[in-house]
């Protein structure tokens, strides 16, 4: 059986048919394309997915509750050595790993090219400010810091002619390595499959919560293991302020024997758009913004501060172990309803005005309530958190770039 014939029984089976509707318009290498994307496609995924978005989004009925957290500005010098200590040995032994997501666009930003190469100031990228940060760590502790990029199908080109172009900003290229992350079709609202503007399946990526899957098939997790590694920082390309190479973190998940830990910075004020840490049955646990009551979110402690107030900025530290066994098992999906553009059976290009398609993606956080427990860091949002999501307003190119200017001020200060 040819590949055309079985895609057609394939599409027949699911109700999918449209999807080969143009198929004689396309140039001969779409065709080869589409006709793998369907042959591959698990379309009982696909089906269970578009199920669920008929369906409520069940919150659970869990016992939330807050969760500790070490407050790094409060540490002696000596808790501070203590940890930092720790952390130094992993480190120095060659066995730390940087993993950053970098799979999108600047879109949002008005930028047409890969957020990681966006100019965060004059000439630096975004990749230039997190290699400076890479950088500094191999110097401080005289170690090599393997760093991995996840990209998009979308991006990854542009991202590696990027790297290559800037002689992949100093580091050791055998050091920096890339890899995909995962995509799932986008459906309408009656569970159709979409076409792109190119006739083949409209795919959008999988969420950060993909990393885990990403790294394990694309051999990420084998690479490090080969290496040595035993811990990784995963973090967004968003954030220049990240603080990658993180000792004293380290050495405090080695202290409290946990598999993983976060960073938090003290949300700005109870309505702030960002999910917080807390524990649900005793699991570590992030409760996004849209799922907290008012009554919750302005809760406040003995100290007068946000009993809910310790937010996720998608900072977080994981031993192997937690990595390989979260890939064990998928993540469940979240959906969300966007604006597609797509192609219509008569080969037509549709643009909404409105929310017309499903989305699918894993979030990383869910990937803690599969532990036994974290331990989470409070940090200072202007010395880490400087996240670029917007065109303008908060999170913007203007708010990243001054928290970025104030920190590179605040170092050279230091070493006066």
């Amino acid at each position: 059986m040819d590949k055309l014939e079985q895609a057609k029984q394939i599409l027949k089976k699911y109700k999918q048919e449209h999807l080969l509707s143009n198929f004689e318009k396309l140039t001969q290498e779409n065709k080869e394309i589409l006709l793998d994307q369907i042959i591959s496609m698990d379309f009982e995924q696909i089906l269970s997915l578009y199920e669920k978005t008929k369906k409520p989004v069940d919150l659970g009925t869990g016992e939330v509750r807050p969760i500790e957290h070490t407050d790094k500005d409060k540490l002696t010098k000596d808790e501070i050595n203590y940890y930092y200590e720790k952390g130094e040995k992993i480190i120095k032994e060659g066995k730390y790993a940087v993993v950053t997501m970098a799979g999108g666009q600047g879109t949002r930003l008005g930028y047409t090219a890969p957020k990681g190469t966006f100019p965060i100031i004059e000439d630096i990228s975004l990749f230039e400010g997190l290699s400076n940060t890479i950088k500094e760590a191999e110097e401080e502790f005289n170690a090599i810091i393997p760093w991995y990029l996840m990209t998009s199908r979308e991006n990854n080109d542009a991202t590696v002619k990027f790297f290559e172009e800037h002689n992949y900003f100093g580091l050791e290229k055998e050091n920096v390595t890339f890899f995909k992350q995962g995509e799932l079709p986008m459906i309408n609202t009656e569970g159709k499959i979409l076409l792109d503007e190119t006739g083949i399946v409209k795919q959008a990526a999988d969420g950060h919560g993909g990393i885990f899957d990403a790294m394990s098939k694309n051999g990420i997790i084998a690479d490090m293991k080969k290496r040595g590694i035993e811990w990784m920082f995963i973090s967004g390309v968003d954030n220049v302020l990240a603080k990658t190479v993180d000792a004293i973190l380290t050495g405090l998940a080695i202290d409290k024997n946990v598999l993983a830990a976060g960073k938090s910075v003290v949300k700005s004020n109870p309505k702030e758009r960002v999910g917080v840490f807390c524990k649900k049955d005793n699991k570590p646990y992030v409760i996004e913004y849209t799922e907290i009551s008012d009554e919750m979110a302005e809760m406040l402690d003995s100290n007068n501060e946000l009993l809910y107030g310790e937010s996720h900025i998608l900072c977080n530290l994981f031993n192997i172990k937690a990595i390989e066994e979260v890939a064990k098992n998928k993540l469940p999906f979240h959906s969300a309803f966007k604006k597609a553009k797509y192609i219509d059976e008569n080969g037509e290009l549709v643009v909404p005005e409105s929310p017309n398609a499903y989305k699918f993606e894993a979030f990383i956080f869910d990937a803690f309530e599969r532990l036994d427990d974290m331990v989470i860091l409070r940090v200072k949002r202007e010395e880490e958190f400087a996240p670029l999501k917007n065109a303008d307003g908060v999170d913007s190119p203007d708010t990243a770039r001054q928290l970025y200017i104030n920190y590179i001020n605040s170092k050279k200060t230091s070493l006066v």
